[in-house]
């Protein structure tokens, strides 16, 4: 339980054993136990569902958009691969970094990429930067199609955003990770579900069946791929950890001859 004194400048925070800690307001402790009530409340609210990029609904929290946008800025890559595309707003969210950067462009993936959402997208500002392709993105068709657009020598940054089940998600990993260029990232998205099971809109299965349980296999098996918090480009406050929807996401192809 979690009790917010505002009055006082406290956070207090009682455990399941029945003991309670209690954390000044200005602390990284009581920041951390309210973000993840945060975090909690706007998944039962739906609160993703709020924000659009450059006119196309975005689906993302805000703060993780961000985050990503530091990565990219760091790693300039040529080509970011996207599986999941729905309304398109995070495929304009990377074309429009990529037209800031000057170059570079998006390949999102879906197995079904609606008629008025692929209308949209087309006709979009950021459109000549963004390649669509329909199809599982786990079928070996979809991947040699996506292959196909990738030059020799670019450098790759992968998003898997799609279908969020353990099975699915281990099977992006094992498929996509090859395209990751050394020392770029592949981003596993919505780890939350683990930590958001019993909430609304969620199944009892989701406390393993979920992004951060495939990562966790994926890494037991790819030793050339290591878990890398990207960390704050810049942080001049008290805040240790990131408040996010993709906990345990980002996964760094190790530099060539790192061990």
């Amino acid at each position: 339980m979690l009790t917010i004194d505002e009055t006082r400048g406290q956070v207090m925070v009682a455990g399941v054993d029945g003991t309670s800690r209690v954390h000044p307001m200005d602390s990284p402790e009581a920041f951390e136990a309210v973000s993840a009530a945060w975090l909690r409340c706007g998944w039962d609210v739906k609160y993703v569902y709020g924000f659009t990029w450059m006119g196309r609904p975005i689906i993302q929290l805000p703060e993780d958009i961000i985050r990503i946008q530091e990565v990219i800025w760091r790693l300039r890559p040529d080509v970011i691969v996207e599986t999941g595309v729905a309304h398109g707003g995070s495929l304009v969210f990377y074309a429009g970094l990529f037209a800031a950067l000057g170059h570079g462009r998006v390949i999102g993936v879906d197995i079904e990429i609606r008629p008025h959402n692929r209308a949209a997208i087309e006709a979009h500002p950021m459109s000549s930067r963004i390649a669509l392709i329909e199809g599982s993105s786990i079928a070996a068709e979809t991947v040699a199609a996506v292959r196909a657009q990738i030059g020799p020598g670019e450098s790759v940054l992968v998003i898997l955003d799609s279908n969020h089940s353990f099975r699915h998600v281990a099977a992006e990993l094992d498929l996509y990770a090859p395209l990751v260029t050394p020392g770029s990232y592949i981003v596993a998205c919505d780890g939350i579900m683990a930590q958001v099971a019993g909430a609304p809109r969620t199944a009892p299965d989701w406390t393993w069946n979920n992004p951060i349980s495939a990562v966790e296999t994926f890494l037991a098996h790819t030793p050339d791929f290591m878990p890398e918090e990207p960390g704050f480009a810049f942080n001049e406050g008290v805040v240790r950890d990131r408040v996010t929807y993709w906990p345990k996401s980002f996964l760094k192809r190790r530099p060539a001859g790192a061990s």
